[in-house]
């Protein structure tokens, strides 16, 4: 870390538009208890589910109670000469800008959509600040899982066999979508909304029944939904970091204590276990490092991501299901655990991370904007 003359400022920004709104909390958290306060001005900014941006004394736990009433409102703006946080006051001719804080760098801990899609890490961009995480593209063709695994598939990264839907079809051609989905592979079919992540709206589909009850739960959350060949397999993830030059952890595994990871055997079921490292053959193991990198780097990731995998009992074939740009963060969840058996504490990870932001953002910063001819 170069700046040594005073604290890193930095703005950690947690909630937001998303079904994945609780979980960023509990993950909000655990990096708010991990930065530390030597090294780091920290301030904390809440989004609501409705997309207030907010301030205030004991943040956090007013957004778990959703009691907003003590809170303050404030804007992060695109315009990059007025870099920094903004609190939003009344004033006699209407709304009044005052600076809150400046801020070297954003971590922002958002699940889902509006966080983890690209269209907030467009607005760092635009606000030409540094960001921990993937940037827009990677964080886009990161969130929608179709996109996604059309990427894989030009790059031979092996993918299971899937369709993507649109919920128009699905309320208007519901007999059509039905007889494509069952075409695509016997049952079980997985349904899942393209664009959320911690399982939400996803099902696991053993007949036509579960298949048009998961496509109409599905379709709640997104207006794209995959459709995905099932098999009988083993969850194995990595945990990826780094920018240009990305580094992957030992593999997990996850013993889920439902019939898949569904959002209640990730959050609320402590007979879910994750084995690390993952019990597997060597070489398994070393494909498992291999593809993950290699998936990051195809949609140019950067900051972190965590490669989730299928590893098909019958047949011992490892497919990638996707790779999640934020992903969860709590001091349980896979990502940290996975860096903290490969012998980098919590807190070395946070730091590193912000690290990665800021180098990314000297990357960047090289960039002309302007074109003058030799």
């Amino acid at each position: 870390m170069k700046r040594t003359e005073a604290k890193l400022r930095v703005g950690v920004i947690y909630g937001g538009r998303s079904g994945e709104h609780e979980i960023s909390l509990l993950s909000a958290a655990s990096v708010l208890a991990a930065l530390d306060r030597q090294r780091y001005q920290v301030t904390e900014v809440a989004i609501t589910h409705d997309g207030a941006w907010l301030v205030g004394e004991n943040l956090l736990q007013a957004m778990k109670e959703q009691k907003y009433t003590e809170l303050h409102p404030v804007a992060l703006l695109a315009d990059p000469t007025m870099r920094g946080l903004y609190t939003i006051k009344p004033g006699a001719t209407g709304a009044m800008l005052e600076l809150l804080a400046e801020l070297d760098v954003v971590f922002p801990v958002l699940h889902g959509t509006f966080g983890e899609d690209g269209t907030i890490q467009g607005l760092f961009e635009m606000a030409d600040l540094a960001y921990v995480g993937a940037g827009v593209l990677g964080s886009s063709l990161g969130m929608d899982k179709g996109v996604f695994k059309d990427v894989m598939r030009a790059n031979q990264i092996p993918v299971l066999d899937y369709l993507i839907l649109l919920r128009k079809e699905i309320e208007n051609e519901l007999e059509q979508v039905i007889e494509r989905a069952q075409a695509l592979a016997p049952y079980p079919l997985f349904v899942k909304p393209a664009n959320l992540g911690s399982s939400v709206g996803v099902s696991k589909c053993k007949n036509r029944s579960d298949l048009v009850e998961g496509l109409l739960e599905a379709a709640r959350y997104d207006r794209r939904i995959l459709v995905e060949r099932g098999v009988n397999g083993r969850e194995i993830e990595v945990s990826v970091l780094g920018n240009d030059d990305p580094i992957a952890s030992i593999p997990g595994e996850i013993m889920p204590a439902a019939e898949f990871y569904s959002y209640d055997a990730k959050y609320h079921d402590d007979r879910t276990q994750l084995l690390i490292p993952a019990p597997l053959p060597p070489e398994t193991v070393e494909l498992a490092r291999s593809l993950a990198v290699r998936a990051y780097k195809a949609i140019d990731c950067a900051g972190m991501a965590r490669a989730d995998f299928l590893l098909d009992r019958a047949t011992g074939d490892l497919y990638l299901n996707e790779l999640n740009t934020i992903p969860g963060f709590t001091q349980i969840s896979m990502y940290p655990k996975l860096w903290m058996a490969s012998g980098m504490t919590y807190a070395q990870l946070v730091d590193r991370l912000i690290e990665l932001a800021l180098e990314r953002k000297r990357e960047r910063d090289r960039t002309e904007r302007r074109y003058s001819r030799s």
